[in-house]
């Protein structure tokens, strides 16, 4: 939910969409911001792990020793390293740097934990599908939303599906380094249980 808070990076500037009580205008702070991060924060870190119906098994200590892990607390905050560099040193709309560190953190994610690439990769389409949805629902209910409200002029201009392709390269970013995100913090890998079939007896 905290990433809400980072909402006056993006208005004006990327978008500017209605708010309670104009919030997002007059201070660039709204409350939507925050239920819509808290939202795709929890849905993004347990997609996979529901439609897949993985369970969570600790690392092994020994496997915690590889070479691999030696950056592993260092490597943790890379996305927001990222997007704090390039905010500050490139002339690079928030929304791409963003995008960029996203998938920086994912990268290293695989980098880290390559036992998690099925889930990381996955877990992007299974998270962009989903906010294909969403994000389709809102443009056939209001079609003028998205020229009204994002800064088409700024952007790449593109839209896919009445999207902008912006909403998309976010949505997959976010779904990689989400969906594998706890269990490279705490140490874990998504195991499917094996089904054991009962036979009956005459």
């Amino acid at each position: 939910m905290p990433m809400g808070l980072t909402e006056p990076l993006f208005v004006p500037e990327y978008w500017n969409p209605p708010s309670l009580f104009d919030l997002a205008q007059r201070t660039g702070f709204d409350v939507e911001s925050l239920i819509f991060s808290f939202a795709i924060g929890g849905i993004g870190s347990v997609l996979y792990n529901a439609i897949t119906r993985s369970e969570l098994e600790p690392i092994e200590p020994a496997e915690r020793k590889h070479v691999r892990h030696r950056f592993h607390a260092f490597l943790l905050p890379t996305p927001v390293l990222v997007f704090l560099l390039l905010a500050a040193f490139t002339n690079l709309e928030h929304i791409y740097c963003g995008i960029i560190a996203l998938f920086a953190g994912a990268l290293f994610t695989l980098y880290c934990r390559p036992d998690l690439a099925r889930k990381v990769l996955i877990g992007g389409v299974l998270f962009t599908l989903l906010y294909f949805i969403c994000f389709t629902s809102l443009v056939l209910a209001f079609p003028a939303y998205v020229e009204q409200v994002w800064n088409l002029d700024v952007l790449t201009g593109l839209l896919v599906l009445g999207i902008p392709l912006e909403e998309y390269l976010f949505a997959f970013s976010f779904g990689m380094l989400w969906s594998g995100l706890y269990e490279h913090l705490r140490w874990y890998k998504p195991v499917v249980p094996q089904r054991t079939s009962q036979q009956g007896h005459p």
